[in-house]
Formats: structure tokens, C-alpha cells, sequence
């Protein structure tokens, strides 16, 4: 998963954070002195990375530009404290993916949802899926939890760290790029492709 941390894009462009029934929420640019919404948003993915240990003011202080730094550091950015256009795009994608790992498998062992962590990084990564992880998310039919609401839903801590493992390099899935429950699954294909583990209800695939 390093690759995908390494390919993250320089454009300075502004990424929006995309949640179902939230307004759009712009966190690229934001730095010391900076004061809003977006800080607040920044702030609170920080917290439940474990980076950010203080209240959410929506303040971009000091501790916020620690936090941001930190963050920077283990995950291979220039630890500016600011929030470029890599951190930015970096934050929103564990946000989604957070987003993801706690409406399909929450209730699962943390190996579980690093590894279903592990599956959106690992089509992003393949020729066969899209190369981003906002585009493999939404990709039609994708996820269930994208389409039955559970998207909506706030992750707990839980779900960041299984997303920030999966990223450094995790991959409980052993490669795979599809996961399901054979107790629930109806769709005869998915039973064609070859397993490389079971973790809790659900088989891991390629």
C-alpha cells in the first residue's frame, strides 16, 4: 500500500470530502491561523487517528499544526503542518475509506477490517479497477454499504487505524481485490474467484 501513499498526486488542486447527506467540505490550503468548518473536519480525522489529542475548535493552531505534522511523517509527506494538496487528498481518502471499512464490516475482527481496508487499496492499484479510491468507492454495485446507507454512518476509531494500517503496508487480504460473505452472497460469479482467506464472515479474493 506504500505505492498508493507514493502516487499520491502534487496538483495543487482542491479535493472536496464527498459524505452522502453532508455539504461539501474543502480542506486543501487550510494552515496556521485558518478557522472554519474544513478545520473542524481536519481536526476530527486527526483525532481518531490518534494525532490530534485536544478538543475540535475549528482553530488551525499550534496543536493542529503538530497533529498535521505528524500525520505528514508516518505517512511519508513533507511534515509542512499545512494542509497541501497530498495531505488533503490523503485525509479525505481515509475518511471515505473509513467510511467504508465501518458499513461493511464493522462487528468483524480489526484483522477484518483491515483487510476489507486492504481490498479498495488494492483496486486502486489494479488495471482492472479505477485508480482512485474516490472512483473504486463509487464505482457502481461496488460496495453495499455505499448503496444501502450504512456509508452514512459515523466510524468509530476502529475503522481509521484498520484504513491507516492498511496503507503502511497491511494486507490481511493477501492481494485480493474482492471480499463477500458465502452465506449472504447470491451472485453465482463471485463463487468462481479463487479465495486467498477467510477472516470472521467474510472470504477474500482475486
Amino acid at each position: 500500500m506504500k505505492k498508493y501513499i507514493k502516487s499520491l498526486a502534487a496538483a495543487a488542486v482542491i479535493l472536496a470530502v464527498l459524505v452522502f447527506g453532508q455539504p461539501e467540505t474543502k480542506a486543501a490550503g487550510i494552515k496556521m491561523g485558518s478557522a472554519g468548518s474544513e478545520v473542524t473536519y481536519v481536526q476530527s480525522v486527526l483525532k481518531k487517528l490518534g494525532y490530534f489529542n485536544d478538543q475540535t475548535t475549528g482553530y488551525f493552531g499550534p496543536i493542529t499544526t503538530e497533529a498535521v505534522k505528524a500525520f505528514q511523517r508516518d505517512f511519508g509527506l513533507e511534515a509542512t503542518g499545512g494542509m497541501g494538496p497530498r495531505t488533503t487528498q490523503l485525509i479525505n481518502d481515509i475518511d471515505m475509506m473509513a467510511h467504508v471499512v465501518n458499513g461493511e464490516s464493522r462487528g468483524e475482527s480489526y484483522q477484518g477490517q483491515v483487510a476489507v481496508a486492504a481490498v479498495i487499496l488494492n483496486r486502486v492499484e489494479s488495471k482492472d479497477f479505477p485508480n482512485t479510491v474516490y472512483d473504486v468507492i463509487f464505482q457502481r454495485n461496488a460496495f453495499t454499504a455505499v448503496y444501502d446507507g450504512q456509508y452514512q454512518l459515523q466510524p468509530n476509531y476502529i475503522a481509521y487505524h484498520a484504513v491507516k494500517d492498511a496503507l503502511l503496508g497491511w494486507d490481511p487480504s493477501y492481494g485480493s481485490v474482492y471480499y463477500y460473505n458465502p452465506s449472504l452472497a447470491t451472485d453465482q460469479w463471485i463463487f468462481t474467484r479463487t479465495v486467498t482467506k477467510q477472516i470472521g464472515n467474510h472470504n477474500f479474493a482475486y
